[in-house]
């Protein structure tokens, strides 16, 4: 969690006259994506009481509405259905503004912290395996995929305008964008044949509490808002202030669903991460005004945290995070137990960002798009039994059975003494698809765990490679 805390200076927004009295809202600029099929919100300020048009050239069709007695204005326009024909969009209190190079298709809010933020760059020592590769062919993408960057910032107080624009992919623009959702974003346009848009919306080592409100905050009796103690505490884990300053002003936008890899800094605080979870994702989806829409997020990556409050507790914060799937509606999550290297174990940005992208853009396929040819179940832990000296762990798989039965890795077993070893022999009885699992050190065992651990990566895998869940048959601490 090495970022410091970012200001970044205004950008110049040259996409309206500086002495036009309409002025689109801070997301509203060339280049952005809208919302395809629906009503896409957008929102500005003009003189107080001001009649304000707005005439997208897909239609001709003029929306009228008023601004308030403080100038601010917000109307939701139809789009058509999605497609590579840009547009444009006029926007009038008697003196125009004109927007261009608008496209039309997918818009998908990305967040959470560093792993969700981290760019195709990279991180200073933490590199993006292929990430430059990405950059140098991004204008192949320029008409089908565009990003908006929500600075990084924090703010006690909501703040209603952000410092960016929409972007165009290119050498000169990729290198920055969040590689999750790089990824995410072309797989969904390969299958959807529609323009993506992303808004990253992302602090590295953000806390679940970072992203949540003050009248949801000041239920929880662990969490100061005073001033005095927050400005103790290092930045990237504050409360409230990342939502005041990021999520607050990207709101109004129009979106279709939400992605989300966030985890590391909640890791020790286990016991109330699903219900905080869940409580920051029914407030959004209240504030975004769509609904219950999608939020489809990552389960943390193995690491080898060394912190006294953190030691050994990363797989009980994982397994929070699948129960909060299981109570937030309209969710899922994907698995990342097999996407690090061994000598990642230190190294809490895995250089591996395109297979969660694509894994999180086949979920939104699948549950949100209806393609379900693109499996997404990963095989779960079901139950299992001792006999003959082995634990037989049964395993639900609906995604193309178990693609491996040789050179398993990730089981360990213990014997009522409570202490793991791990399994060196493990066989698979495609009878019962249970795994047979048992150590030498271990005559009598009691339990199993498989990938059970702040960094222990397992390799068996189902239809499309999904990975097998972290799991423990026991519920010991």
């Amino acid at each position: 969690m090495k970022k410091l805390l970012i200001l970044c200076p205004l950008l110049a927004a040259n996409f309206f006259s500086m002495d036009a009295k309409v002025t689109p809202g801070s997301m509203i600029t060339d280049n952005m994506v809208l919302q395809q099929n629906g009503k896409a919100r957008l929102y500005g300020s003009a003189d107080p009481n001001k009649t304000v048009t707005i005439t997208p050239s897909w239609n001709n069709t003029p929306y009228t509405t008023k601004s308030d007695s403080k100038g601010k204005w917000q109307i939701a326009i139809d789009t058509p259905a999605g497609g590579y024909t840009p547009y444009s969009i006029t926007i009038s209190d008697g003196t125009p503004v004109t927007l261009n190079n608008i496209l039309i298709g997918e818009v998908w809010l990305a967040s959470g912290q560093s792993n969700m933020e981290m760019p195709l760059k990279g991180f200073s020592g933490c590199c993006v395996e292929g990430g430059y590769d990405e950059v140098a062919s991004a204008r192949e993408r320029a008409n089908k995929i565009r990003f908006y960057t929500v600075p990084l910032k924090q703010s006690y107080e909501p703040l209603e305008t952000i410092d960016a624009v929409w972007t165009v992919p290119g050498p000169d623009t990729a290198a920055e964008y969040s590689a999750v959702g790089w990824n995410f974003a072309k797989r969904l346009n390969d299958v959807l044949d529609v323009p993506v848009g992303i808004v990253r919306c992302a602090y590295g080592g953000a806390r679940v509490e970072s992203w949540t409100p003050r009248e949801i905050l000041e239920t929880y009796p662990d969490e100061s808002l005073n001033p005095s103690d927050i400005e103790k505490m290092t930045h990237y884990v504050r409360p409230l202030l990342m939502y005041n300053a990021m999520f607050n002003p990207a709101k109004e936008y129009t979106y279709k669903g939400i992605i989300w890899y966030q985890g590391c800094s909640n890791v020790g605080a286990h016991e109330n991460y699903a219900t905080r979870l869940a409580n920051m994702v029914e407030h959004w989806r209240k504030e975004l005004g769509e609904g219950d829409i999608p939020f489809y997020t990552v389960e943390i990556a193995p690491y080898d945290y060394d912190s006294p409050e953190q030691d050994g507790k990363s797989p009980l914060l994982r397994e929070a995070q699948w129960k909060a799937t299981e109570i937030i509606p309209n969710s899922g999550i994907i698995c990342t137990n097999d996407l690090v290297k061994p000598y990642e174990r230190f190294n809490i940005h895995p250089a591996d960002k395109a297979t969660p992208g694509k894994r999180l853009a086949e979920l939104a396929l699948n549950k949100t798009y209806g393609n379900t040819v693109f499996p997404i179940e990963c095989p779960r832990y079901k139950g299992h039994r001792i006999a003959d000296g082995a634990v037989r762990i049964a395993v639900e798989s609906k995604s193309d059975g178990i693609c491996r039965n040789y050179d398993i890795e990730g089981f360990e077993v213990a014997g009522a003494d409570r202490v793991f070893h791990p399994a060196d022999s493990v066989t698979l009885d495609w009878r019962t698809n249970e795994f047979i699992v048992s150590s030498k050190d271990v005559p009598a065992p009691v339990a199993a765990r498989y990938g059970w651990g702040d960094f222990k990566p397992g390799n068996v895998h189902a239809g499309n490679y999904l990975p097998l869940v972290p799991f423990r048959t026991d519920n010991w601490e």
